[in-house]
């Protein structure tokens, strides 16, 4: 993959048309996108392609059931989650829950956002699939998500530091597609926000993956956009040990148009890179820490599918599904992309995920969209006044 340059200039911007969508769509796509690719991942979370395989009798096509079968409320008391069944996980939960606070700012966002904003609303009951309950989101959050409440609503920690010590993982990754859709076409602005919202939460690689995939989901927005120039637009921004495992994963990823012979490779070239180690329910002990040499698995396999699935929906989702291990953050973040891309996603795994979950998927979607333009007038407004500044001060037009 080549890295465009900061000077390249960004491409020209042909009007919507039956065959190019338009920003309404390619939100809606990348958000439902992302929605049903954590719910086909979900009940395959944590697991081996191999063992996957063993499970249910070959490749997972579509949505399945829980692991455990009807055992899933006691088989692991540590998470007594009813994943499967068209049930989203965490991911979307914390998306959504990042569209809300959107929808409050009207605005880009700052870590003060997630102070004032996404916390309370953490706090706050809703609907939560996997327990089949109304609960609090923290509830049901992970170890690492829940660092943000303690730190910011017990701990008083100023937001921009927050993050700081928190285990590195995929947390803040995982729910940045918002940022890079309300940057829709500017990669290098959802790389700045999103680093921006990611200080409460996480440091170092576990940051730099929320930028990079914010930026990846901007650039796809871009009409004529391809894979090819998605992974471009990432790595023109990526630092350290993300830009170096998305680099060997891409690579890999150009020779295969199927995932099932990409499995394998694409795990052996983001390994010396990921800090879990190959038992992913028992991490290494170097695990989680921060380091500038090393990345999350979750944001270059995701590349790495996109350009194996070549843009399509079903292959880029389904390969990132039966890749394993964290796999519904893997289709989460290649599902929204590839939505972003425009891809349709299919009409019956939406409405089983929404029926599910007993949630509306395109309502946030809609949300999104009326924050976007509003945001989008704001900066026009903004970049006009410095504008007129600087040529003032400059003297020049």
């Amino acid at each position: 993959m080549t890295p465009t340059t900061a000077m390249e200039a960004a491409p020209s911007a042909p009007h919507p048309s039956p065959t190019t969508p338009g920003l309404d769509d390619r939100i809606t796509r990348a958000l439902v996108g992302a929605a049903v690719g954590d719910a086909l991942g979900g009940p395959v979370e944590g697991w081996t392609p191999e063992q996957i395989a063993e499970r249910h009798g070959g490749r997972v096509t579509g949505i399945v059931g829980p692991w455990y079968g009807e055992d899933w409320r006691t088989a692991r008391p540590i998470a007594p989650y009813h994943k499967g069944d068209g049930h989203v996980t965490d991911d979307t939960l914390m998306t959504h829950a990042l569209i809300r606070v959107y929808a409050k700012v009207r605005d880009h966002l700052d870590a003060y956002a997630v102070a004032d904003h996404l916390v309370p609303d953490l706090l706050s009951p809703r609907w939560i699939p996997e327990l089949e309950a109304e609960a609090l989101p923290l509830q049901r959050i992970f170890l690492a998500e829940k660092w943000i409440v303690a730190r910011l609503h017990y701990g008083h920690i100023d937001p921009r530091e927050a993050g700081a010590g928190n285990i590195v993982n995929c947390g803040a990754a995982m729910y940045m597609a918002p940022v890079g859709l309300v940057n829709a076409g500017d990669p290098r602005a959802a790389y700045a926000e999103a680093l921006e919202v990611a200080a409460p939460h996480q440091s170092s690689y576990g940051r730099e993956a929320a930028g990079v995939f914010a930026a990846a989901v901007a650039a796809a927005c871009r009409p004529g956009a391809t894979p090819e120039a998605v992974v471009d637009a990432a790595l023109a921004l990526a630092k350290d040990g993300t830009r170096s495992a998305i680099e060997a994963v891409c690579e890999v990823a150009a020779r295969h148009e199927d995932f099932e012979p990409a499995l394998a490779p694409l795990r052996a070239a983001v390994e010396p890179f990921d800090t879990v180690g190959p038992d992913y329910r028992a991490p290494s002990l170097g695990a989680r820490r921060p380091s500038r040499l090393h990345a999350i698995e979750e944001l270059p396999v995701a590349l790495g599918m996109l350009l194996v699935g070549g843009g399509d929906y079903r292959r880029t989702v389904l390969g990132s599904v039966n890749y394993g291990r964290d796999c519904d953050s893997i289709a989460t973040m290649s599902g929204a992309i590839v939505g972003a891309l425009g891809d349709e996603v299919p009409a019956d795994w939406a409405a089983t995920v929404a029926e599910a979950s007993r949630l509306d998927l395109h309502t946030p979607a809609r949300t999104l969209t009326e924050v976007a333009r509003e945001v989008f007038a704001r900066d026009l407004e903004r970049r006009r006044a410095h504008e007129e500044t600087f040529t003032a001060l400059a003297g020049t037009r």
